[in-house]
């Protein structure tokens, strides 16, 4: 049954006059397509690909200062400038496509992506190196590039379905990233992995060019050079004091000069928005209740996210002589949590089910209680008096994913039917961006939280420093308190204002 709750958008004409709307026989952007299967198999395939480069620099960061003849706190740039270009370009490159067509966009992004993974693999030394990572970040405005071709191509039926596959696609390559690049850089080279992205990129490119159409909806106007370059220098002071806080001291002068910059830029870029005429951000929709508590439960789900990626793990490569640790080595602690990514796979179409009978808010709202539900299981392992076992890991990342499959499907459904159609590419990314934002914020939270509860454990090859119980309590319970407030905002978003269908 069709209610304001559940009824979809993006199906609708906004532009007639006196509030009503008509129901077109086709798309909103005029070139949807009957058979769209491969379409949609090559943009979520180029967002795993994509997706991947988050997470296959991480087995390498130990290797990297003999790799790269560089200091080790050098290396972990390799890490940061992909985060910072990705969450920079973004929202740009959603905008671009809205302006200059979203398949042309894709193609650029798996051209930089193939470029910056050859260059990657071809560096010798950390300034090659970075520029290489530096170009594979501009590759992450895929996802909401991909998201927004679909709703342009897709049926309506359909399109639940293949919105939440492309948007699990961030989950998916960022858990298989982990056991592809040990396997890879264990048994070939590292080299040879960057190799291999490369290629992807390539593939990926290619499959655009023969299975995506070009959309036709176009908005109009002029680039907003002036915007794009305040959200950038803006994006750079937030996640460089994110990201480098730790290190540089969260109270040194550097570190709070990012934070004050940050707040100065955001100032100057808003009121220069609000006066812009093509703005490279629609402020009025962003700030729409619907758009603004989804993005800011964006921030609350990717935070929740990228713990994920962080805690188990230590957990499970911890020596078995720490508290709650086992042993495990990079490549079967890896293993142990790579299916939570197939898991997101197969909740995102669950989400799609989700979405059509309650809502995309209430399927959000569903899946940040799953989350929870992980950490609370999570939690109880940990503090619990019975021995640590790796298969109570293997639970916790599989009702993470389950929750962040559904989630991260509700999120664009959410997105797109509160803007329109030439402007669903700059929401993405807005959206896309949100979630960086969160996932950076993880990164740093955790990471202090981790790193000041550590404790020495003897091992046979010495002294090891390991997070101790109450630290992986502590940084649990605060995703937990994230999937919480995630649940809270998803029950705060509006339903869509009522309607009446008009004769077309």
């Amino acid at each position: 049954m069709v209610t304001p709750d559940n009824f979809d958008l993006s199906r609708i004409d906004t532009t007639r006059p006196n509030g009503e709307v008509t129901l077109p026989v086709n798309s909103p952007g005029g070139a949807v397509d009957d058979h769209p299967q491969a379409a949609v198999a090559v943009l979520c395939g180029a967002g795993i690909v994509v997706a991947l480069m988050q997470t296959i620099i991480v087995p390498l960061i130990p290797q990297l200062p003999s790799m790269l003849h560089a200091a080790p706190d050098n290396t972990t740039w390799a890490l940061t400038i992909t985060l910072l270009v990705g969450a920079v370009i973004t929202p740009i490159a959603g905008r671009l496509g809205d302006m200059y067509g979203k398949r042309r966009m894709l193609l650029g992004s798996m051209a930089t992506l193939l470029i910056g993974s050859a260059t990657c693999a071809l560096s010798s030394s950390l300034p090659m190196f970075l520029i290489g990572r530096a170009f594979q970040g501009l590759g992450f405005g895929t996802i909401a590039l991909g998201i927004s071709v679909m709703r342009d191509i897709v049926p309506p039926n359909r399109l639940g379905s293949a919105v939440g596959t492309m948007s699990a696609s961030l989950g998916v390559g960022g858990a298989l990233g982990l056991p592809f690049a040990a396997v890879i850089a264990q048994h070939l080279s590292w080299q040879a992995l960057f190799w291999i992205c490369a290629a992807a990129g390539a593939l990926g490119g290619v499959g655009i060019l023969a299975y995506v159409p070009e959309t036709p909806s176009r908005a109009g106007g002029r680039f907003d050079v002036a915007g794009a370059l305040g959200l950038a220098a803006m994006l750079t002071c937030l996640l460089l004091a994110l990201s480098k806080g730790a290190s540089w001291g969260w109270a040194s002068p550097t570190t709070l000069g990012m934070f004050g910059a940050f707040a100065v830029i955001a100032v100057g870029w808003w009121i220069v928005e609000r006066r812009s005429a093509n703005a490279l951000i629609d402020l009025d929709v962003a700030l729409s209740r619907p758009v603004l508590l989804t993005n800011i439960a964006s921030v609350a789900i990717g935070f929740a996210f990228y713990s994920m990626q962080l805690i188990p793990i230590q957990l499970l490569m911890a020596p078995a002589s720490s508290p709650n640790g086992l042993g495990l080595d990079m490549l079967m602690a890896s293993l142990v949590l790579a299916p939570s990514g197939i898991c997101m796979f197969l909740f995102s179409h669950v989400s799609a089910r989700l979405n059509v009978m309650f809502g995309p808010r209430t399927s959000l709202g569903i899946g940040a209680v799953v989350i929870g539900a992980g950490y609370v299981v999570f939690i109880v392992a940990v503090a619990g008096s019975w021995e640590m076992a790796w298969w109570m890991m293997l639970v916790v990342s599989l009702l993470i994913g389950a929750g962040l499959g559904i989630a991260y499907s509700a999120m664009p459904a959410l997105i797109m039917r509160a803007v329109r159609v030439e402007r669903t590419g700059e929401a993405n990314g807005l959206n896309a961006l949100m979630r960086i934002v969160g996932t950076s914020s993880s990164a740093a939270v955790t990471g202090m939280i981790l790193s000041a509860s550590m404790v020495g454990v003897a091992t046979p090859q010495g002294a090891l420093s390991v997070p101790s119980e109450s630290g992986y309590l502590w940084a649990s319970g605060i995703s937990l308190v994230a999937s919480a407030a995630a649940v809270a905002l998803a029950l705060a978003i509006p339903a869509p204002r009522a309607f009446r269908i008009s004769p077309a």
